[in-house]
């Protein structure tokens, strides 16, 4: 897998999974919804540890800066 993520994206996405994560913890996004936004932090910050995202491939899309 070739990185396709750039370091502000990787940043942006963990910031996001940890605002749903704490939303969540709180109660303030509660049930199934609740759920379904860990599991999308979930795929957030596993992307931005391995710096490669799927979607991005089948877009064309790469915010990695070229070397």
């Amino acid at each position: 897998m070739k990185k396709n993520m750039g370091t502000i994206d990787r940043i942006i996405r963990l910031a996001v999974a940890a605002v749903i994560v704490i939303l969540y913890l709180t109660g303030i996004v509660p049930g199934v919804a609740g759920i379904i936004l860990i599991v999308i932090a979930l795929i957030f910050a596993v992307t931005s540890f391995i710096g490669f995202c799927p979607l991005y491939t089948l877009l064309k899309i790469s915010t990695c800066k070229v070397k």
